[in-house]
């Protein structure tokens, strides 16, 4: 947890950071940050506690120090793009891309801390550049990553206009893709629903594209507990 002390490999101490940077939404369920890091910029040694789900707004290239020691780990984010992730162990991760880095991430703390221990989810799932994870829904959402546990879609609005979805009965988390000015709107452009009719609207001065994120496994909570046990 932040501000615990954990020693590195190399044996000097550190003390942990939050997982994110500004914390955007808190409820029983999740918790929503805000992680973003200017070119060369390190987000300091944290350790999660929660699988989690990473809606990237602003991609870039990255790389996962960790506290043992062992190679580094690489990953590329693109705007778009969406990562459901296990936990492990403390790192920290540094922007080494030519580009800002910004995402949404959401804990899940029915698979986390409100266990024991933290549920094995096994690899997670990532999403692909520029390949489909499904075909697009009826009413506009285009599929990013489908999992057991989460699907993620994103939708785009025209200027001046709506959307209406038929979301399924299961709790959602609806994420703007764009900057949100977190002076004017503290959640970041992070909404949450129950499912059923949702209206999404743009402003006339420009379109708008949304993530989509259904926490299926709230729905069958317990099987998901027992099939990892």
């Amino acid at each position: 947890m932040r501000g615990d002390v954990v020693t590195l490999h190399t044996g000097e101490d550190v003390e942990l950071v939050d997982i994110g940077l500004v914390q955007l939404h808190d409820d029983e369920a999740i918790r929503v940050w805000d992680v973003s890091l200017d070119v060369g910029a390190t987000h300091p040694w944290h350790l999660h506690h929660n699988p989690y789900v990473v809606l990237s707004l602003s991609g870039s290239d990255g790389r996962m120090d960790w506290i043992d020691g062992r190679e580094p780990r690489f990953i590329s984010e693109y705007r778009g793009g969406a990562v459901y992730r296990p936990v492990s162990p403390v790192h920290r991760l540094t922007n080494i891309g030519t580009s800002f880095y910004r995402n949404r991430l959401i804990e899940l703390k029915d698979l986390g801390e409100h266990l024991d221990s933290p549920l094995d989810i096994g690899p997670g799932g990532r999403s692909v550049q520029d390949a489909s994870a499904g075909a697009p829904l009826a009413d506009g959402r285009v599929p990013v990553l489908v999992h057991d546990h989460v699907s993620i879609w994103t939708i785009d609005i025209a200027a001046g206009t709506e959307v209406a979805l038929d979301l399924a009965p299961s709790r959602h988390v609806v994420a703007d893709l764009d900057p949100v000015d977190l002076a004017v709107d503290a959640a970041g452009g992070v909404t949450t629903h129950d499912g059923g009719r949702l209206v999404l609207t743009a402003a006339e001065s420009g379109p708008r594209s949304c993530f989509v994120v259904e926490l299926t496994y709230l729905d069958h909570l317990d099987a998901v507990r027992g099939a990892n046990r």
